[in-house]
């Protein structure tokens, strides 16, 4: 029978990811194959080129465009401070002096004697890009960035908001169940990934954010909070670059939805190490899911190899992902072969889900997530 095999979220303490970590234009690599970086260690870098000031010396000294470069104290490419004199004129009354000061600290970056302008330069930003993960530099891409492989463990969220950071993983609940209140919330998590359990309140958010915590991670959130954090309404198109001043990643959805205990589990188990995250989601084609990440190493690290799944199979964690049921999860007790028909009337592959309480459902392949891990 042929495998069916439907993408998931990965909830596992053992794999290996590769991560490329690619600049926005061409720069210098700063590390070379075999190294070993950190998720705060800069991997490659650019300069961004700085914002260009036009000036219109003509008309402010009065003088025809082509003859500019008689007053210009500053020639082309001579670099400049904020307030220095850019040119003057020479008038016989020395209260008739006119001076033309510079905006900006930068260069001078041409002059034109076509149209009187002058036009600066700021200078250019450096731009470095980090490793975000701790592990081993695997491949170069010259001028433009590096792949890292990483030995760790790894959760997968539904939906998430914020960029990439790091820190310490913190678990402020005790039970996969439990909302994250602004109670839960302490000055001595500033700068760390807090994990929360079934829901992550308006007010919640506020305290983490006067806090200053790097990430929050928690099973679910309303979307009315999540439009007011954001000022607007998010949409389909790809998060990450919001600025909310923390991450955030939903493990299981939208409204109070208990983490999955898996998930918390593996969470606890790896409280106090060390974490990166990423807030970017994109739920069209080319799909970039939300993660936790903790590196592992030595032996530990050396053990792991990467599982290859071939298709849904009796038993697996399975997750469903529409109404009615959206949000519980399950396993895997029947893989039906043959077309079932739906309250839709459509004919679709379907299978069996055995939840915790005993109910068993059949639900239609599409309708679910298998929830990968080992």
């Amino acid at each position: 029978m042929a495998h069916s095999y439907t993408p998931g979220l990965t909830v596992t303490d053992s794999t290996v990811i590769r991560r490329r970590r690619i600049l926005p234009l061409p720069g210098t690599v700063l590390v070379k194959v075999s190294d070993s970086v950190r998720s705060n260690q800069p991997v490659a870098r650019a300069e961004l080129p700085g914002k260009v000031y036009p000036l219109n010396l003509a008309n402010q000294l009065g003088v025809a465009p082509n003859e500019i470069t008689e007053y210009l104290i500053k020639k082309g490419g001579d670099a400049v401070q904020k307030d220095d004199i850019l040119a003057e004129n020479k008038p016989l009354f020395k209260w008739l002096k006119t001076e033309i000061r510079s905006p900006i600290t930068g260069t001078v970056e041409s002059v034109s004697t076509v149209t009187g302008q002058v036009l600066l330069r700021e200078p250019p930003r450096v731009l470095e890009l980090l490793g975000y993960v701790d592990g081993a530099v695997v491949e170069i891409h010259p001028q433009q960035g590096v792949t890292i492989e990483c030995a760790c463990s790894m959760v997968q969220g539904i939906f998430g908001i914020g960029g990439e950071t790091y820190g310490e993983l913190v678990m402020a609940v005790a039970a996969p169940d439990e909302a994250l209140t602004p109670a839960h919330v302490k000055p001595d998590m500033k700068g760390k990934i807090v994990v929360g359990g079934s829901f992550l309140p308006a007010d919640t958010m506020v305290k983490a954010k006067e806090v200053g915590v790097a990430g929050l991670v928690v099973g679910g959130i309303h979307d009315k909070d999540l439009r007011a954090l954001l000022g607007y309404d998010l949409g389909v198109a790809i998060t990450g670059a919001e600025q909310v001043g923390f991450t955030l990643i939903l493990t299981e959805g939208f409204g109070t939805i208990p983490m999955a205990q898996k998930t918390f589990s593996l969470l606890s188990a790896h409280a106090g190490a060390k974490a990166s995250i990423s807030g970017a989601t994109q739920i069209r084609a080319g799909v970039i899911r939300p993660e936790i990440i903790i590196p592992q190493t030595g032996t530990q690290a050396s053990a792991i190899t990467q599982p290859q799944r071939a298709g849904i199979r009796l038993g697996d964690p399975v997750r469903i992902i529409r109404d009615p049921l959206f949000g519980k999860i399950g396993e895997v007790s029947a893989l039906p072969p043959d077309l079932t028909k739906i309250p839709t009337e459509s004919e679709v592959r379907v299978l069996e889900v055995r939840f915790p309480d005993g109910q068993v459902a059949l639900i239609p392949r599409t309708n679910i997530e298998v929830i990968e891990g080992t």
